[in-house]
């Protein structure tokens, strides 16, 4: 079949899709039997063989709004014929500073003051030169190390591999940033399987962090920084009390806390930010993906007054303070986009929409529990991991069976190991949800 993409006709040969080196994807696998989508709208993708594919993931995570939203459409149209790009270093636009402002406006705390990235990958490392520039503007410029997670994913810069604690992301770049450690990972199957929401056991864990300071000094640590969710490791929920202790360990020794929320930022936990969810504020938070709700690429860092004020404020007058920028920060189509994205948000109320959800969602992920393979379900807000028993020598395959059935019976999930990630578009309706969990239950039974 010829497959039709927005009503032109492509012929595909070999060579065709050669070109294209395709991201984190066993390119020859795929090349072989390509999985085409051409079309989006609301919760459905189209595939190229006009199947209707119900969108279980939000596009990768960043969808948050649903796909085709005429005004954020209309608004990257608007500003493409207006200006489609302005310089952000030494000059400025408008729709940058509105959006920081209408940014701020809904992060808790003294989160006042946002640097505009590209991608997640970029804000992450951002976030690092950050808090390094603010230490050394507080005359501590042998603050320079900094402490990650076991399992952690914090992009695929090199600032964002060496932080993260994800083996198979280093095996072929290693760890290229020195004087990184990484705290052990909270979870305890054992203890925490199957718990709906915050698992009730694993807050000690985090006294860890307290050890690795101590050994490395603290005046030598720059900052510690977490996932508030885990996502892509599979979608792991902190113990009750977890971050908290973090939190206060951090301030205990001046060391600075960020939270990665490329992914649990703009309503995917039912609030704003995780940092909404969990009632802790850190020093720094990292945001990406639904910030336009995956329209355009751009990502974000919120810093703290203290952190802006000390390197703003102590640089010679009309010095730059930061030396550090992209050539598309701030990029005029992206943040129209987020704009839009951010009243559609708001006019829906959309992240109260996934709150009231997450109960509904909740029971229909677990009613899995007894499903073939299923050997541990996590949740919170319109996220799930199930997580599948893995066959012998021979780790995510099964998982990834179940996502090529899953997207030939017309369901998008993502695979992370031998974890099915589900993260929805916030305009999922309650039927939806139970297309997406009967869908699965369905697969399971005929998976071997």
């Amino acid at each position: 079949m010829t497959p039709v993409f927005s009503g032109v006709t492509h012929m595909f040969s070999p060579n065709d899709l050669e070109a294209y080196w395709m991201p984190f994807t066993a390119n020859r696998a795929f090349k072989s039997s390509p999985r085409m989508l051409v079309a989006a709208k609301d919760m459905h993708y189209t595939s190229a063989d006009g199947r209707q594919i119900l969108d279980g993931t939000s596009g990768l995570w960043c969808c948050n709004a649903g796909h085709g939203r005429a005004k954020i459409t209309e608004a990257i149209q608007r500003q493409a014929a207006e200006m489609d790009y302005a310089p952000p270093f030494q000059v400025g636009h408008p729709a940058a500073f509105e959006l920081a402002n209408r940014l701020t406006d809904i992060m808790a705390g003294d989160l006042n003051h946002v640097f505009f990235t590209n991608s997640g990958s970029e804000a992450v490392d951002t976030a690092l030169k950050i808090a390094l520039a603010y230490h050394k503007a507080c005359g501590n410029g042998g603050r320079v190390k900094f402490i990650g997670r076991d399992k952690g994913y914090h992009g695929v810069g090199f600032g964002g591999i060496s932080v993260g604690g994800l083996g198979g992301n280093k095996k072929q770049f290693g760890n290229q940033l020195p004087g990184v450690d990484h705290m052990p990972f909270f979870y305890d199957k054992a203890t925490s399987a199957f718990s709906k929401g915050q698992p009730v056991h694993g807050a000690d864990i985090a006294d860890d962090l307290e050890a690795i300071i101590t050994l490395h000094d603290a005046s030598t640590v720059a900052a510690v920084i977490v996932e508030p969710v885990v996502g892509s490791a599979g979608v792991f929920v902190p113990p009750k009390g977890y971050l908290e202790r973090l939190r206060a360990i951090c301030d205990k020794h001046g060391v600075l806390l960020i939270f990665d929320e490329v992914i649990t930022g703009f309503g995917r936990l039912g609030t704003a930010f995780g940092v909404d969810k969990f009632k802790v504020v850190p020093d720094l938070v990292t945001t990406a993906k639904g910030l336009n709700s995956g329209t355009v690429p751009m990502g974000a860092v919120f810093a703290r007054d203290g952190i802006y004020r000390a390197i703003v404020d102590g640089a010679p007058e009309g010095a730059i303070e930061l030396f550090h920028g992209y050539t598309y920060s701030a990029h005029p189509l992206a943040c129209a986009a987020a704009l839009a994205a951010q009243a559609v948000y708001k006019e829906e109320d959309l992240f109260a929409r996934a709150g009231a959800l997450e109960t509904y969602w909740q029971g229909a992920a677990h009613a899995l529990k007894e499903a073939q393979h299923v050997v541990d379900i996590r949740n919170i807000g319109l996220v799930a991991g199930i997580e599948l028993a893995p066959r012998a020598g021979k780790p995510a395959a099964r998982a990834f069976d179940v996502f090529l059935k899953a997207f030939e019976k017309g369901l998008l999930i993502r695979t992370t190991g031998d974890t099915i990630a589900l993260s929805p578009p916030l305009i999922i309706s309650k039927t939806e949800i139970d297309q997406i969990f009967s869908t699965l239950l369905d697969i399971l039974k005929e998976t071997a």
